[in-house]
């Protein structure tokens, strides 16, 4: 699918489910200047990856650091190691491990201070896990366009505060 995706030029991918089987709808304009509209399937194993990015993952950067520790499991990271292998600052590196601690993806190691590393929770997890590092490393035009389509994390934060939940008796 990534490789259709980016040889059609495509600008805008949506997923969708039709008949219980996700789908990629992708829109791209021709050398006319016309509107193309298509539909590719994507594999069934495919849609768990589509869901734990769009759930569990802010950015390209959090993603490359989950990734990161994953491989390296079960070696421990700091913020400044980390930052010098995703050429980013080390304080957003930092952000970026607590939100991963957080959402209970990575936990805090405990030898030294600021230090996270991935721990197997279980086996489908770490199956997941490796789903998502095969699927980034052959897609990773359609999964960074995945992550990059969803609203930012003010706005998702702001919707989060108005969902009703059922008062438990």
């Amino acid at each position: 699918m990534g490789e259709a995706t980016v040889r059609s030029g495509c600008q805008r991918s949506n997923y969708i489910r039709i008949g219980g089987a996700s789908k990629a709808a992708c829109t791209s304009t021709g050398p006319d200047n016309r509107r193309r509209s298509f539909v590719l399937e994507t594999n069934p194993k495919d849609d768990e990856v589509v869901s734990f990015v769009l759930e569990a993952i802010d950015s390209v950067p959090e993603l490359e650091a989950l990734l990161l520790l994953w491989q390296h499991r079960p070696a421990p990271w700091t913020a400044s190691d980390l930052a010098k292998r995703l050429y980013i600052n080390s304080e957003h590196t930092r952000d970026i491990l607590l939100n991963l601690n957080r959402k209970g993806l990575i936990v805090a190691a405990a030898q030294k201070l600021d230090t996270y590393c991935y721990e197997l929770k279980s086996e489908a997890g770490d199956e997941l896990m490796a789903r998502v590092e095969a699927t980034y490393r052959r897609e990773i035009v359609r999964i960074s366009t995945l992550i990059h389509s969803k609203p930012s994390l003010a706005v998702r934060d702001f919707a989060r505060a108005f969902r009703f939940t059922k008062e438990k008796p």
